[in-house]
């Protein structure tokens, strides 16, 4: 388990790692550079390489079953992001693997587990063999319209809090959002912003202002307002009343303030349905 810097949750659990590219969402793939650095620092779960086509050096596709009882221990309750550094729905995480990591997760009922996969269909596929408990929050991705179907996969499954990922936001995207409680948008972010990566345009996010419950809009990933002196983009995405959800004091509140030449990253609004 690693602290984690991420503003939506506050741990990171591993129970699998490494990956391999399924989408245009995935071009840029920090875990994927993370990897290959920990392989070079010798990290013994990043050793096994992927298929260069489609992964790249320390991710391969790894079962970690030495990590699966690490919540266990844990006594604080935490927000526990689930393989950051992977895709628990990845064709080579064996069905009883996924549900061991679901039995872990229903035993530890204080703490809330947040998973995110591109593999829409296989998540649909299995849901129905796995446990859902209350604390856990399952989400897909979705950067451009073409897979915009993932939402409809997610709607069939019977998580207790459904969320969707637009993250790198690609081009701008409508869909329908019945049944998901909580978005996430936000464009690439990190360094080489200028040499090709792909920051989320202004116009992308409107078609979230009917989110019902719930939206984090972060990194946005434009050089012209991600260096210091640019101004912030104006944005029309209201705050949502309250009540807020139990997250850790100042995680994922609003950070937008108008015309701050240093804002680094545009928190729309954030409001949960009620949960806590």
């Amino acid at each position: 388990m690693a602290d984690s810097s991420i503003e939506w949750t506050d741990a990171t659990w591993n129970p699998t790692t490494g990956c391999d590219r399924t989408s245009p969402g995935c071009d840029f793939c920090y875990a994927q550079k993370m990897a290959g650095r920990l392989k070079a620092m010798g990290q013994v779960k990043y050793q096994v390489d992927g298929d260069p086509r489609t992964s790249g050096p320390g991710f391969g596709l790894t079962l970690h079953p030495d990590v699966l009882d690490l919540p266990r221990g844990w006594a604080r309750p935490r927000m526990i992001f689930v393989n950051s550094m992977s895709d628990l729905f990845h064709p080579k995480v064996p069905l009883d693997y996924v549900r061991q990591v679901f039995e872990v997760m229903a035993d530890t009922p204080r703490h809330t587990y947040q998973i995110l996969t591109k593999r829409s269909k296989r998540l649909a596929d299995l849901a129905g063999s796995l446990p859902w408990p209350g604390n856990v929050w399952m989400g897909v991705s979705i950067e451009t319209q073409a897979y915009a179907f993932r939402a409809d996969h997610l709607r069939a499954v019977p998580a207790a809090v459904r969320m969707l990922s637009l993250e790198p936001l690609l081009a701008p995207v409508e869909l329908e959002l019945n049944g998901i409680d909580w978005v996430i948008a936000g464009g690439e972010s990190g360094p080489g912003l200028s040499t090709g990566r792909r920051g989320m345009d202004h116009e992308h996010p409107r078609c979230l202002r009917s989110v019902p419950n719930a939206l984090l809009l972060q990194a946005v990933g434009r050089p012209d307002i991600q260096d210091e002196g640019s101004p912030a983009p104006r944005s029309d995405l209201e705050p949502v009343p309250g009540p807020w959800p139990r997250q850790k004091a100042g995680s994922i509140v609003s950070e937008r303030r108008e015309g701050d030449p240093a804002l680094r990253r545009l928190v729309a609004s954030v409001a949960l349905r009620g949960r806590g």
